[in-house]
């Protein structure tokens, strides 16, 4: 594969946090020379490394000057970034994975990239059990909680791929299980209506960029089984919305203690 033409780059620019964290896991934060304002793991990144992009906005004069070896992002809704980065010559990755499986694989190729393949198959490991782990304690539980995870509220949009595989991980019924392989959030877009007839016993909210709206849910779906016994959560964008490793650091055990919490 052509990819691996950048093995060992010098200089690398992460326009999207799993990437940062990553390279920071793997002790290669030296090579990062510019990062995304929304970088918020490891703390220190944001400190330690300057800023050269939004998520959907790239100050292309700043990256020029710091002529990096190799771009890395995330998803379709950064191709007009990576579109102008291009025509500026730079060498540009963008990745856009979905599934826990295309995450690790991800991941893998980085690793490969800065030399550290040996250290994050051990990283990998480590998580991989620990998926393991929580799908074996929560196998056998007496009730199984159908979950709804909502990732915006207007429209209202449901979990991408990797948070309802998750929640499949913790042997939970998914609200929407046709939604999981929708790739663009348009086409995970859900009615009022439709939530409060699948009524679900668990809300878990992670709204990209602002707070969630707690009265809203009370009131839009008073009727339904989570707001009655109010089980309405939110959990931080930073562990769940970022395919990487937080994920797996944070993530699943902050969904495992949300839902299994009454138990």
């Amino acid at each position: 594969m052509g990819f691996f033409f950048f093995v060992n780059p010098e200089k690398i620019i992460c326009l999207t946090e799993e990437y940062v964290e990553l390279l920071y896991l793997l002790g290669e934060q030296k090579r990062i020379v510019g990062i995304s304002s929304f970088v918020k793991r490891p703390p220190e990144a944001i400190k330690e490394k300057p800023i050269v992009t939004s998520f959907i906005k790239a100050n292309i004069k700043k990256i020029n000057e710091l002529q990096p070896d190799i771009i890395l992002g995330f998803s379709d809704i950064q191709a007009e970034i990576a579109k102008e980065l291009v025509l500026n010559h730079h060498n540009v990755f963008i990745s856009n994975q979905r599934s826990i499986e295309e995450i690790f694989r991800i991941m893998y190729w980085i690793s490969i990239i800065v030399g550290k393949e040996k250290e994050f198959l051990q990283l990998e490991e480590k998580w991989k059990n620990k998926i393991k782990y929580y799908n074996n304690i929560t196998k056998n539980n007496n009730k199984k909680y159908k979950v709804l995870f909502i990732e915006w509220d207007d429209p209202i949009i449901g979990g991408i791929c990797w948070v309802e595989e998750l929640l499949e991980i913790l042997n939970v019924e998914l609200c929407f299980p046709k939604l999981k392989n929708k790739k663009q959030a348009k086409d995970r877009v859900l009615s009022i209506e439709e939530i409060n007839q699948v009524n679900p016993d668990v809300i878990i909210n992670s709204w990209c960029g602002k707070k969630t709206d707690f009265d809203w849910l009370k009131k839009t779906f008073s009727n339904t089984n989570a707001i009655k016994n109010n089980r309405i959560y939110e959990i931080d964008p930073a562990i769940i919305l970022q395919p990487g490793p937080a994920l797996f650091k944070e993530g699943i055990d902050v969904l495992y203690r949300i839902i299994y919490s009454e138990e």
